[in-house]
């Protein structure tokens, strides 16, 4: 009889472990394009910081600046859940001071200044610009459905449809205009998380306005 052959080679990666190589070649990214522009950076440089292979990370991002897509999205999912978790009554800025403000997101932490430098770089680099619009582009339906669930409408009615295109204008305005606004004017980290929560609040009054 002849002895069966066992399999050989590493284990396949979690799907958590898979996330982590995503964020980690993600905040390589950004290092390198804040430091030496989107079009000086190369595949290789990006895992070389991330310590992975040229050839990972082209296996999880078709190109450089897509990179940076999991710090853009992370938070998708938390907020969606809490809209639907959102009590009636409740005010909807109120909803996201724990969670969305204090940046704990579903794979942990996330780095502020980080997401504040890749925001500021979409203002001059097309590719991360494009990145960042699609991103939210592809929130709204999310949010759509979470605001449905809430209401108790079908995932098709106009309504949810509306007042997540509104939501999602808030939350990207707000996010940009505190990004844009305290590059003129760094300070203490402390300062600038109060600001960044202050803008969020206001913005999401605004939104919350249309969204009863």
């Amino acid at each position: 009889m002849t002895a069966s052959r066992g399999r050989t080679g590493r284990p396949p990666l979690t799907e958590e472990r898979r996330a982590e190589i995503r964020l980690e070649i993600a905040r390589a990214a950004v290092d390198l394009f804040v430091a030496q522009g989107v079009t000086a950076t190369t595949g290789e440089q990006i895992g070389e910081r991330a310590g992975v292979s040229a050839r990972t990370v082209w296996r999880y991002f078709p190109s450089k600046e897509s990179c940076v897509r999991p710090l853009f999205s992370e938070g998708i999912d938390m907020i969606a859940a809490l809209l639907r978790a959102w009590l009636p009554g409740q005010p909807l800025e109120k909803l996201f001071d724990g969670e969305f403000v204090h940046g704990r997101g579903p794979v942990g932490p996330f780095d502020r200044a980080t997401i504040g430098d890749l925001v500021r770089l979409t203002r001059t680099e097309p590719g991360l610009r494009a990145v960042w619009l699609q991103t939210y582009d592809e929130a709204e339906p999310v949010f759509a459905r979470a605001l449905a669930e809430r209401a108790g409408l079908p995932a098709d009615d106009l309504r949810p449809t509306l007042r997540a295109a509104m939501l999602n204008a808030a939350l990207r305005a707000a996010v940009e205009h505190h990004a844009w606004h305290s590059a003129a004017t760094p300070g203490d980290p402390a300062t600038a998380e109060a600001e960044l929560a202050g803008t969020l609040r206001s913005a999401l009054a605004v939104a919350a306005e249309g969204l009863r």
